[in-house]
């Protein structure tokens, strides 16, 4: 695994942050070298679930990197063959949308299109309040195009969010193993 480079991408679903965070950690402590990367809006944006500067000060403690934060700093990732996997966790509803047109205009979206230049994997994992409403298709076709996996994921509060899903965070390290192997884990619905 030490020769495994996992580009960590991390959107702005702010309430499954603290979970993201623990999982690098957990990366990092198996051997895997992480490129840590952040969306325009969880690099600038304070919130109740926590301040930008702490969450950009973790990652990068945990990795060892510095947070790739723009568009011109994640372009390179393909071309230098930076990454094995990209990881998108927490992927929200607008970036799974954007990844499954094709719309390049954030940093994370320019990062797993880059990534993608090398046909390597990439790993979802879904945070998002209308996953079962208005993102559902942007999810299936991201389930139905080469080289996209996702972690394991259920309806995280179906009463009173009923369009919900949030991925099951602990599963990813097993996830990453089975995208790294271009298998989906099963089952993806828990």
């Amino acid at each position: 695994m030490n020769k495994i480079n996992v580009g960590y991408a991390m959107c702005g679903s702010f309430c499954t942050i603290s979970r993201s965070l623990k999982q690098m950690q957990k990366l990092k402590d198996l051997g895997y070298h992480i490129l840590p990367i952040m969306s325009f809006n969880l690099f600038g944006t304070d919130t109740r679930f926590g301040k930008a500067q702490d969450i950009i000060a973790a990652a990068e403690a945990i990795s060892g990197n510095r947070v790739i934060s723009s568009i011109r700093e994640s372009e390179p990732i393909g071309p230098k063959e930076m990454t094995d996997i990209m990881i998108v966790a927490p992927c929200t509803g607008n970036t799974a949308a954007k990844l499954a047109l094709g719309i390049t205009d954030t940093t994370v979206t320019m990062a797993v299109k880059s990534h993608l230049r090398q046909k390597k994997p990439v790993l979802i994992a879904i945070a998002t309040n209308d996953a079962l409403g208005a993102s559902a298709q942007n999810i299936g076709r991201l389930m139905n195009t080469k080289h996209y996996y996702f972690v394991p994921f259920s309806q995280d509060d179906p009463i009173k969010k009923p369009n919900s899903l949030v991925a099951n965070f602990e599963l990813i390290p097993q996830a990453l193993e089975y995208a790294l192997n271009e298998t989906q884990m099963q089952p993806v619905l828990n």
